[in-house]
């Protein structure tokens, strides 16, 4: 059976937000929150948004996402490490946001894509 193009990428595009889900579980993310971005956005598949307790926190389950991701052969570029109360991770199909509780409520990305919040 040959995969089609669009099957190849929502395939990479499952495995990646894997990883990153994995990733954030075993690092004790909080509240993390998954946006399935198909007909919302042409910019990725998901979007994942997640908690840290502290910047030190963020800052650490955004390294170890990149790390996991580098080990698996996937690119990811990033910013906002400097402070590390919002860091940014683009790995082209998936799109995560790890955030301090606090400038995550201040921005409320949820709300501005119009998925309520589950409390885990």
């Amino acid at each position: 059976m040959v995969k089609s193009k669009k099957q190849s990428i929502d395939e990479s595009a499952q495995e990646i937000l894997a990883i990153v889900q994995k990733s954030l579980d075993d690092g004790k993310a909080e509240d993390i929150t998954v946006i399935d971005l198909e007909g919302k956005s042409s910019i990725a598949n998901y979007m994942v948004v997640a908690s840290g307790t502290s910047n030190r926190h963020v800052a650490s389950l955004a390294e170890n996402i990149q790390l996991k991701l580098k080990e698996q052969g996937y690119k990811s570029i990033s910013e906002g490490e400097e402070k590390a109360d919002w860091i940014l991770i683009d790995a082209y199909d998936v799109i995560v946001h790890i955030f301090r509780p606090e400038v995550r409520s201040f921005y409320s990305l949820e709300k501005m894509w119009s998925v309520s919040r589950k409390k885990e």
